[in-house]
């Protein structure tokens, strides 16, 4: 009995190793998930909303359009300007019209938010550095090196199953 097996105090064995390997790579996501939220939750915010900020942090002074902040977080959010009306209620990003272009709404990072994240930069690294502490460096290069193959092989599925004239998630209404 493998120790995700036990863990999820299942009888039966995988159906395969693609299946155990997938089942393992959620549950592992879900417990980073869970610590970063419990780092981030005290300060008022969700970890997606503290994505936001780290995008506009590294977006710099002058910030980003909306749709390019979606285009950039990890878990999809179809909820981008609600995350975004929240942090802007907290004082922690501003949007903008852009004078150019009125229908595109620029967004960045207020002193408030800036100051935040420079709080929970240690914390959060300490999430990051925990979350894979068991492995060696070249073990974390080498697993990232198989996610890359493993993601790449997942974007084209999807984009097959979506088919030449299906738009994108970021195209969608």
């Amino acid at each position: 009995m493998s120790g995700l097996q036990q863990e999820l105090k299942q009888n039966r064995p995988f159906a395969t190793p693609s299946e155990e390997a997938t089942v393992s790579l959620i549950l592992t996501a879900d417990l980073v998930r869970r610590s970063v939220a419990a780092v981030v939750e005290p300060h008022g915010m969700t970890a997606q909303q503290s994505r936001v900020l780290h995008i506009l942090r590294e977006a710099g002074p002058g910030g980003l359009p909306t749709l390019k902040v979606a285009e950039q977080m990890i878990e999809q959010a179809p909820g981008i300007t609600r995350l975004i009306d929240r942090l802007e209620r907290k004082g922690l990003v501003i949007r903008e019209r852009c004078a150019s272009d009125r229908r595109q709404v620029f967004c960045r990072i207020t002193d408030a938010g800036l100051d935040l994240l420079h709080r929970l930069d240690t914390p959060i690294e300490d999430v990051h550095s925990g979350a894979l502490g068991a492995l060696s460096e070249a073990q974390c290069s080498r697993l990232q090196a198989l996610l890359d193959i493993a993601c790449t092989g997942l974007h084209a599925a999807i984009a097959t199953r979506r088919g030449p004239s299906s738009p994108t998630a970021q195209e969608a209404p």
